[in-house]
C-alpha cells in the first residue's frame, strides 16, 4: 500500500476538474434551484410587509431546525450507493435506496411533529410577537410536503450517485415554476382564493415538494425502477439500518451544528427586533444562494470520490479530492467579489424598506469576505462524505462553530456596538476555523490507504494501490 508523500498527488489533471465540473454544474443547479424557491418566497412575500418578510425568515429557520438532521442521515446515501456503483454491487444499490426511503418516512413523522409545535417554541425564544403567529402558521403549512421532501433526498442522492442529474435538473426547474405559480394565488389572494401572505407561501412550497418528488420519481424510473420493483424483506434488518445511520447520524449532527449556527444567529437577530430580522433575511438569502455551488461541488466530488473508491482507484479519488478545492477556490472567488462590490443593489432587490436595506447592505459584504471559506469548508466536508469519514467533521463543526464563531458573535453583536454586523463577524470566524480544520483532516486522511465502507456487514478489500 502506498502512502501520500507530497501534495502533488492532490493535483489533479485536466480532465479529472472537467469531470468534476461536468458533474458539479448541474448538481449546483438543483441546489441553486431549491434555495431559489426560497429567494422567490422571500421575494414575493417581501411585497406584502416586514412582518410577513421576517416571518418566512424565521419560518424557513425552524423548519431547517426541524429538518435538517434528517438531510443529513439520508446523504449516507452517497459513500453507499457511489461506492457500490463504483464496485458494481447492484444489490447493495438496491438495500440502499429502499432503506433509504424506509428512513425517510421515519424521519418525515419526526419533523412534522416539530412543525406543529412551532409557536410555543418561538414564543420562548422570544421571538417579535407581531412575527410569531405568521411564522408558526407558515411552518404548520410546511407539515404535508414532508414525505415528498424526505423523498425527494432519497430520489437525488440515489440518481446523482449513479451519475444520472438530469431527472433532477428538470424537476427542480418545473418545481420552481409550480412554487412560483401557487404563491402568486396563495400569498396575494389571485384567483379568488384568501390572500394568506406568507402562511400562503408555506402552502405553495407544500404543493411544490409533492411535485419534486412524484417527478423526480416519474423522470428518473428507467433508472429507479431496477432497485424499487421488489420490496425486500431485509431492509427492515437492524445491523444495516444502523451502519447507515452510524455514517448518515453525523452527517446530520454536522448539518444540525452548521445550519444551527448560522439558525442562532438568526434567533439572536430576532432579539434586536423585526427589522434586524428581516435585514438578516435579506443578505442570508443571498448567501444561501451563492452556497449552493460549493455544496453542488460537495456533493459532485463525495460521488466521483466514492466512485473511485469503489473501483480500487484511490490515486484517483485523491485527484478528485484536489479538484473539489480548487473549483471551489476559483468559483466562491467571484461571488466574493460581487457582494463586496454591489451590497446596495442587491439589497434593493428584495425590498424599499430603507432601514432593512440598510441593514441588509452592512451585511453582505461580510458574506463577501466569508465566502471562500464557507465554499471551502462544505467541499472539504463532501470529499470526506466520499471515503464515509463523517464522525471527525462533526467534531470539527463543534470546535469552529460553537467554540470559536459563536463566542465571536456574541461578543461583538451584544457586548460590543457592532450589532447585526457584529453577529455576522462570528459566523465569518467560525467558518474559517472550520475550514482550516476540514482542509487537515482530508490532507491526513487521503494520506492513508482508502478502501470500500461496510455497509452490510460484507467483508471490504483495500481499495489502495
Amino acid at each position: 500500500m502506498t502512502r501520500v508523500t507530497s501534495g502533488g498527488r492532490f493535483k489533479p489533471t485536466g480532465a479529472e476538474l472537467r469531470s468534476l465540473a461536468a458533474l458539479a454544474l448541474p448538481v449546483a443547479v438543483v441546489q441553486v434551484g431549491l434555495v431559489f424557491q426560497g429567494v422567490v418566497d422571500t421575494l414575493m412575500v417581501g411585497r406584502v410587509s416586514a412582518s410577513d418578510l421576517a416571518a418566512v425568515a424565521l419560518g424557513n429557520l425552524y423548519f431547517f431546525a426541524v429538518s435538517v438532521f434528517g438531510m443529513g442521515v439520508l446523504f449516507a446515501l452517497d459513500p453507499l450507493v457511489s461506492q457500490a456503483f463504483g464496485a458494481g454491487d447492484h444489490d447493495e444499490i438496491e438495500l440502499g435506496i429502499q432503506r433509504g426511503l424506509v428512513l425517510a418516512v421515519a424521519l418525515s413523522a419526526v419533523s412534522s411533529v416539530a412543525l406543529a409545535v412551532a409557536e410555543p417554541l418561538l414564543t420562548l425564544l422570544r421571538q417579535p410577537d407581531d412575527v410569531i403567529p405568521i411564522a408558526s402558521g407558515y411552518a404548520a403549512a410546511l407539515i404535508p410536503g414532508m414525505v415528498p421532501f424526505f423523498g425527494f433526498v432519497v430520489f437525488r442522492q440515489s440518481l446523482q450517485a449513479v451519475g444520472r442529474v438530469a431527472p433532477i435538473v428538470v424537476t427542480i426547474v418545473a418545481a420552481n415554476v409550480v412554487n412560483a405559480v401557487a404563491n402568486w394565488f396563495f400569498i396575494f389572494g389571485n384567483g379568488g382564493l384568501p390572500a394568506l401572505g406568507a402562511v400562503g407561501s408555506g402552502w405553495a412550497t407544500s404543493l411544490s415538494r409533492w411535485f419534486m418528488g412524484l417527478a423526480v420519481l416519474a423522470l428518473g424510473w428507467r433508472t429507479l425502477a431496477p432497485y424499487l420493483r421488489t420490496p425486500r424483506k431485509e431492509i427492515l434488518r437492524i445491523a444495516p439500518l444502523t451502519k447507515l445511520l452510524r455514517v448518515g447520524a453525523p452527517i446530520g449532527g454536522h448539518f444540525v451544528l452548521e445550519f444551527g449556527a448560522f439558525g442562532a444567529i438568526g434567533i439572536v437577530m430576532g432579539w434586536l427586533g423585526t427589522v434586524a430580522m428581516a435585514g438578516h433575511q435579506v443578505a442570508i438569502n443571498l448567501a444561501s444562494l451563492t452556497f449552493m455551488v460549493p455544496v453542488g461541488l460537495a456533493q459532485a466530488s463525495a460521488v466521483l470520490v466514492g466512485q473511485k473508491v469503489g473501483a480500487g482507484n484511490a490515486d484517483a479519488a485523491r485527484r478528485y479530492a484536489g479538484a473539489a478545492v480548487v473549483l471551489c477556490v476559483l468559483v466562491m472567488s467571484v461571488s466574493a467579489m460581487v457582494f463586496l462590490l454591489f451590497p446596495g443593489p442587491l439589497s434593493s432587490l428584495y425590498t424599499e424598506d430603507q432601514a432593512v436595506l440598510a441593514i441588509a447592505s452592512a451585511l453582505i459584504p461580510v458574506a463577501g469576505v466569508f465566502q471562500i471559506v464557507d465554499g471551502l469548508q462544505v467541499v472539504c466536508a463532501g470529499v470526506l462524505r466520499g471515503v464515509a469519514d463523517t464522525l471527525r467533521p462533526l467534531l470539527i463543526n463543534v470546535l469552529g462553530f460553537w467554540m470559536v464563531g459563536m463566542p465571536i458573535s456574541l461578543r461583538y453583536g451584544f457586548w460590543g456596538e457592532a450589532g447585526p454586523v457584529g453577529l455576522w463577524w462570528g459566523l465569518a470566524a467560525g467558518l474559517g476555523a472550520v475550514a482550516s480544520m476540514l482542509m487537515f483532516r482530508v490532507w491526513i486522511r487521503f494520506s492513508r490507504p482508502l478502501g470500500r465502507a461496510d455497509f452490510d456487514a460484507r467483508p471490504t478489500a483495500s481499495a489502495d494501490p
